[in-house]
């Protein structure tokens, strides 16, 4: 239980300051968001392994990190804790919001940016968290944070930078059931990250072979 309390905390902390930082329309909100990422990474990580992230979840439980009978009440922890923050920052600011393309950006660019950058970033999870070399270190919550600012600020403008399907669901469905959108995207922040997510830890399978 307390493993899923803790991916609800993190995903919780992660999806508000998203909220917060779009709705309010932070110039800096990658950097804010990647650094809510690492504080919550630093918080949670000895406890659940602090993903936060159904792809980071699925990719660890591709690599054996994650036991397959905890994938499924990690990704309800996780989707509802961004359930929990979209409301939440829908009750502090009256905005709702969701992530979404760019302004005449196709559909497979979007898709493959959700791709590639989820896969960055289950990639920097299973080597800097879950790898035997580098077990011990201090610095992979600061590397995880910082891929999703890298995401973000690269990525953003041109696939609406979730790399997490919960960042996708949460938002969607409060903003949604608030009358201000649709679900015409989300199959994008599931489709794209979950397939980094698994094509991430077969290529650390690699890595760890041919170490």
């Amino acid at each position: 239980m307390k493993s899923y309390l803790t991916e609800f905390i993190g995903t919780f902390f992660l999806v508000l300051t998203v909220g917060l930082t779009v709705t309010a329309g932070t110039p800096f909100a990658p950097l804010a968001i990647g650094a809510s990422l690492m504080i919550m990474v630093y918080m949670g990580g000895h406890v659940s392994g602090g993903h936060y992230n159904p792809a980071v979840s699925l990719a660890a439980t591709i690599r054996g990190a994650l036991p397959g009978a905890r994938l499924v009440p990690y990704w309800v922890s996780q989707i509802l804790g961004a359930l929990v923050a979209a409301l939440a920052v829908r009750f502090a600011t009256g905005k709702t919001f969701a992530p979404a393309p760019g302004a005449d950006v196709a559909v497979l660019p979007a898709l493959l940016i959700e791709f590639l950058f989820t896969f960055a970033l289950c990639l920097v999870v299973l080597n800097t968290a879950t790898a035997k070399k580098t077990e011990g270190n201090s610095f992979y919550g600061l590397a995880i944070g910082f891929t999703i600012v890298v995401a973000a600020f690269a990525g953003g403008p041109i696939s609406g930078g979730a790399f997490n399907p919960a960042v996708g669901i949460g938002p969607t469905v409060v903003n949604a059931m608030s009358g201000a959108g649709g679900y015409s995207s989300l199959w994008l922040y599931l489709l794209g990250p979950l397939l980094g997510g698994v094509v991430a830890a077969l290529v650390f399978k690699m890595q760890e072979a041919s170490a």
